[in-house]
């Protein structure tokens, strides 16, 4: 005679976890009560796990005959569902579920979690969303609210690591590889005049008149040039029509006419009167 609580009892080939809750029990409902849980994503080419998985599904319905929980020929609520159809609510499953048998399993004691040296995990970062395992699970016929079959968790082994289905933004997926390189400050309102051209950032301001010195005109929109100094060698420019001094010179006194007789300068003084 089969036994119907082994049937019933399932120990699945490497699956992926999703919607672990492992070590902290949570609700699926608000006011439900806590258990532990996890969201098993069994290949649909791994046949010898489905083909255990349906024969056990088929098992609880039994089970649920025999105790009167619906009848003979009736199709309870399900607890596996196909990864590339809806969910229960209507949407399709993530990406994540195509080419896969979707099963959740709960408990209300923390299931043994273990590696694949069946050493105990302690370590939560281990144990994820995305992670690759082995499940046990039994299922069962229930009558409480509703009617149906469900999943009983059972011990878990961590296989290998995957690539987390959580939300999970990295260092660098936030702020890149480079350094830091903070933008120039920008220039506080009303620093400008009016109808001015905004300094660029490093170049210098322009230069301001001396003390007592006109400022240069300039046409009408020309930008304010500063006063240039003469080059190495260049004679500074000097007002129109005068020639320029040459350097160590005396200034070049005015021609005076001298009187013959008296050879005093004609214009001075009357002498010998």
């Amino acid at each position: 005679m089969i036994n119907q609580n082994e049937v019933r009892s399932v120990t699945t080939g490497e699956v992926r976890l999703s919607f672990v809750n492992l070590f902290t029990p949570r609700a699926n409902q608000p006011g439900q009560e806590l258990k532990y849980s996890a969201t098993l994503l069994i290949p649909k080419h791994d046949v010898a796990t489905v083909q255990r998985v349906f024969a056990a599904n088929a098992a609880a319905v039994q089970q649920g005959i025999a105790k009167g929980y619906w009848p003979q020929g009736s199709q309870p609520k399900s607890v596996i569902y196909d990864g590339d159809g809806l969910r229960p609510q209507g949407e399709p499953f993530g990406p994540e579920c195509k080419g896969h048998w979707v099963l959740r399993a709960s408990s209300k004691r923390q299931p043994a979690i273990v590696d694949a040296n069946m050493n105990s995990i302690l370590d939560q970062t281990q144990v994820y969303s995305g992670v690759y395992g082995r499940v046990n699970f039994e299922l069962y016929a229930f009558n409480n609210q509703s009617k149906g079959v469900s999943a009983m968790l059972g011990p878990v082994q961590i296989t290998r690591p995957g690539e987390p289905l959580s939300s999970h933004v990295t260092p660098e997926m936030a702020f890149g590889g480079a350094g830091f390189a903070p933008a120039p400050a920008p220039q506080q309102y009303g620093q400008q005049g009016y109808g001015q051209t905004p300094q660029q950032y490093g170049q210098q301001p322009p230069m301001q008149p001396g003390f007592n010195q006109a400022p240069q005109q300039q046409g009408y929109g020309q930008a304010p040039q500063a006063p240039q100094a003469p080059q190495y060698g260049q004679q500074p420019q000097q007002p129109y029509g005068q020639t320029p001094q040459q350097y160590g010179q005396q200034p070049a006194q005015q021609s005076q006419q001298i009187d013959p007789i008296t050879g005093k300068p004609l214009g001075g003084p009357v002498w010998g009167i």
